[in-house]
């Protein structure tokens, strides 16, 4: 059994663990944080070891639910702000405004990274059919 010191092939880091990877915009490959060029939006290729984000589709899906989740949890709290405080309508619109597109992006960039590294460790790719084998 050979050791995995003397192995010749590099090995990558562990994996991290993926909310803590995500958030921190961590490549998947070699751990380095060069996963976004902006807030929720993907660099091109990791600056370190030169990983292609562009193979990966990771796609609008999570922009979606994370909108509806977020969007019912803060309504849920402005209601109960309201039933309980009664504050102004212009304090609801000061709170509430910044809270939710803060809530969005930032979870926004964690589900996009996540998503990505997922399709990484998992090897996922676009999915092809195949012709059945015919036999003779």
């Amino acid at each position: 059994m050979p050791d995995a010191m003397s192995s010749p092939e590099p090995q990558s880091p562990a994996p991290q663990p993926l909310l803590a990877a995500a958030a921190m915009g961590a490549c998947p490959q070699c751990g380095a944080q060069t996963l976004f060029a902006g807030p929720v939006r993907f660099a091109a290729s990791c600056r370190s070891c030169g990983l292609d984000y562009g193979q990966f589709n990771v796609g609008d899906g999570p922009a979606a639910f994370l909108t509806l989740i977020i969007g019912a949890l803060m309504v849920a709290m402005a209601l109960i702000l309201e039933l309980k405080v009664h504050p102004p309508f212009w304090l609801h619109i000061l709170l509430w405004t910044p809270l939710t597109v803060a809530a969005v992006i930032g979870s926004l960039r964690v589900a996009k990274g996540a998503l990505l590294i997922l399709e990484y460790r998992n090897k996922a790719r676009e999915g092809r059919l195949t012709a059945p084998d015919r036999e003779a």
